[in-house]
């Protein structure tokens, strides 16, 4: 009995260790495919937070425009309000308080009785999304968003916030209404541009001419626009930059408009712009001809699209052409040059190819 129940001991005895590893096996699976299905679940959400983000900068690129468009603001909402959501889900403290104030910020815009915004607000709303931004490219990133990296953004960040809320309030009291209606006023001087403006205006279009490279597609398009929100940005109060860079976008997001025919037209005119903002002629700076005529198209969703009165203007002046080709012809030689009317035979011919 002793030696039986000693024998039934060992065989026991032997079978633990292979139980023990069986659980320790199993445990090792178990934990490879929860982490499996947690970045899979990062990477989705990272995605998806850069399309939310596309939607906040495309917004606020003309903030002023965008609020004619409750549909628009709407949008923004719930861009911000996903972005949150989802951060809140993964533990990402940092980009869900980020998103969350920027979310309330637009509920003032969606809910409140502000009517007109004006470029302070324009500003301040920009540099909570480029916190988020930030945030979320570190998060991407190979070593990740540390969450002292995170708390240390949103504390800098969180007094925008409370001056953003505090100036819509303003605005919705009318308290600032004369403030906004003084700052459409004259260029800034050449003392008030960046001294390194030309080349960070180069920097960026040599990124915008990369992208012109790729292949034409929404995913390029997003990121050209992306380009130019920066561009905007960059030109800080600076009107006639900005609208030439609003004009631009208009155009880029046309998708009648080709790579080969935009590109060169566009870094030019950036080109040419950034070099006379650096030498203070901001003034003179104004979209040509041909940039407004690939402008006056845009897409429906893009119908708030900036510089439209101009583009209004050029798709006016299409309309009244007159019927007989050689008054066409007459008409077009007095109201282009010569280098303005091979662009637009340029344009012509790839018309007549697509509709072929």
């Amino acid at each position: 009995m002793f030696c039986m129940g000693s024998s039934d001991s060992g065989q026991e005895s032997r079978f633990l260790p292979r139980r023990g590893c069986f659980l320790e096996g199993a445990e090792i699976v178990r934990r490879t495919v929860v982490s499996d299905q947690q970045d899979r679940i990062m990477r989705l959400f990272i995605e998806e937070a850069k399309e939310h983000l596309d939607t906040l900068e495309n917004g606020l690129v003309d903030l002023k425009s965008t609020m004619k468009d409750p549909e628009s603001v709407q949008e923004m909402f719930r861009a911000a309000h996903s972005v949150k959501g989802g951060a809140a889900m993964l533990g990402l403290d940092s980009i869900k308080t980020t998103a969350h104030r920027l979310e309330d910020c637009f509920k003032v815009l969606k809910d409140g009785p502000v009517k007109q915004v004006d470029q302070t607000a324009e500003s301040l709303f920009l540099k909570g999304v480029d916190t988020l931004k930030d945030l979320l490219g570190r998060l991407e990133g190979p070593f990740g968003l540390r969450n002292e990296e995170g708390e240390k953004l949103v504390q800098q960040v969180m007094p925008v916030f409370a001056q953003l809320e505090t100036h819509l309030n303003k605005l919705a009291s009318g308290k600032v209404q004369a403030a906004a209606g003084s700052a459409t006023p004259a260029a800034p001087t050449a003392g008030a541009v960046p001294a390194n403006f030309a080349v960070e205006v180069m920097t960026l279009l040599k990124e915008m001419l990369q992208v012109f490279k790729q292949k034409e597609s929404a995913a390029s398009r997003s990121e050209l626009t992306a380009v130019c929100v920066r561009l905007y940005k960059l030109g800080g109060k600076i009107e006639t930059w900005q609208n030439l860079v609003k004009t631009a976008r208009a155009a880029i997001v046309n998708p009648k408009n080709s790579y080969k025919v935009l590109a060169p037209l566009i870094i030019k005119e950036l080109k040419e712009a950034g070099d006379l903002v650096q030498g203070g002629k901001v003034k003179t700076i104004v979209p040509s001809k041909n940039l407004l005529l690939l402008a006056a198209s845009p897409k429906p969703a893009e119908a708030s699209a900036p510089a439209a009165p101009a583009a209004q203007a050029a798709a006016s002046k299409q309309v009244a052409l007159p019927a007989e080709p050689k008054a066409v012809v007459k008409l077009l030689l007095k109201t282009f040059n010569k280098k303005q009317l091979s662009e637009i035979a340029k344009l012509l011919v790839n018309a007549i190819k697509s509709s072929n």
